[in-house]
């Protein structure tokens, strides 16, 4: 239908811009808006909650940190409404390296892909160095309960396919969570990436897949391997 990805939109392009679910910075959006486009704003409402309360702990004056991947398109987005001033961190050993211009009223968002286990253990040690800490739980429910499935999928099945794009988020950390468990776990985006090896000897096979995988993909898989005689 003519629909194709851009990074960029120049001052000569017109029809319609599809904002995906990520979200993007909303100046980006005005400056769309002031050309003339039809903008169709696709973004996530977990992603929206998120920016949005970026923007509310950045105008309380707060410190924000954001949890997250710091170059993932959904993470700067939400640092856009935070004014480019929050911080970003990963993970817990990335605490040492705020900068010192943080207050001791600090203001946590995360993005919604992050696991809860990281969320705590974060905000754990975060409470130690603040005076005040406003946190708000802007992980998606929809992922908590994917990567709890994952987690029992892991324990229950010899070996556990996870199913979706390698630039995806939401399914390398299912792919992670899924090898913390369970050893065999192979992350793969279609099913010609399933090697026979992989499955030999193999009484239980464990399949999920990320938020983004189309139905058709995990159809493909599922139909191969309860094929297989394995």
């Amino acid at each position: 239908l003519g629909i194709h990805a851009v990074d960029e939109i120049s001052e000569k392009q017109k029809g319609t811009v599809i904002i995906r679910s990520h979200g993007i910075d909303p100046e980006i959006v005005k400056k769309f808006v002031s050309q003339g486009l039809e903008v169709i704003d696709a973004t996530c409402p977990f992603v929206k909650k998120a920016q949005s309360r970026a923007q509310q702990l950045t105008k309380e004056g707060y410190s924000v940190v954001i949890i997250g991947e710091r170059n993932h398109p959904e993470v700067i987005g939400i640092l856009a409404y935070a004014q480019h001033k929050a911080q970003v961190i990963e993970k817990v050993e990335d605490i040492e390296k705020l900068s010192e211009k943080l207050t001791k009223r600090l203001g946590v968002v995360v993005q919604t892909t992050q696991s809860k286990e990281n969320l705590g253990k974060i905000v754990g040690e975060l409470s130690t160095k603040a005076i005040e800490l406003k946190v708000f739980n802007t992980i998606c429910n929809a992922t908590q309960k994917s990567q709890a499935d994952a987690k029992d999928i892991a324990r229950k099945t010899d070996v556990v396919l996870v199913v979706g794009g390698k630039n995806s988020a939401n399914t390398s950390r299912l792919a992670k969570i899924c090898k913390q468990i369970n050893s065999k776990t192979y992350h793969i985006e279609t099913v010609k990436e399933i090697k026979k090896n992989m499955l030999n000897g193999v009484k239980r096979v464990g399949i999920t897949a990320g938020a983004s995988t189309a139905d058709w993909i995990l159809k493909d898989i599922l139909t191969y391997v309860e094929d297989l005689e394995i």
